[in-house]
């Protein structure tokens, strides 16, 4: 049995990057994309080379280019540019190059965007409280649970400055 050099790939699943992580990178990034995309797309969408995207983002993403890609991503943000699907659109390109270079290299662009998509998915069908009821003593005579957040007798409003949530 072959002995493996350090050089070679190790076998098995590649190490796994938590889901949370990447869709909270994707929406720091886009939303500092959202603030530069102006002048930046101007000068990154042509990019050809490495060199194109790092000229493109130092002169373009200037307050930010430290914050959200550093120089070892440029390969990786040419790499999405050059992708046939990118879209056409100014919302749908800042979303997805932020949710591809999410990954920051350890996953594929796809991959990427595929685990920032499960995670908003995710955080739609989170849990929330659907209808909250009081129980109201009226002035009219009425106890019991309010309608509407109201007297269900005499519609007498629940007054939302007495009320203090803790």
């Amino acid at each position: 049995m072959p002995i493996a050099s350090p050089e070679t790939a190790k076998r098995g699943r590649p190490p796994q990057v938590p889901a949370d992580r990447v869709a909270r990178r994707a929406n720091y990034i886009a939303s500092n994309l959202k603030r530069v995309w102006s002048t930046l797309a101007p000068l990154l969408l042509p990019a050809r080379t490495v060199a194109d995207v790092g000229e493109a983002l130092t002169r373009g993403a200037k307050p930010y280019v430290g914050d959200f890609i550093s120089p070892g991503w440029y390969e990786l943000v040419l790499r999405v540019l050059q992708e046939p699907k990118f879209p056409k659109t100014e919302a749908a390109q800042i979303k997805f190059l932020a949710t591809s270079i999410a990954g920051w290299g350890e996953i594929s662009a796809r991959r990427s965007r595929d685990i920032a998509q499960l995670e908003r998915k995710k955080r739609r069908a989170q849990h929330r409280i659907l209808r909250y009821e009081f129980y109201v003593e009226c002035s009219c005579g009425y106890k019991g649970p309010s309608m509407n957040h109201a007297c269900p007798e005499c519609a007498a409003p629940i007054e939302w400055d007495d009320y203090r949530v803790t």
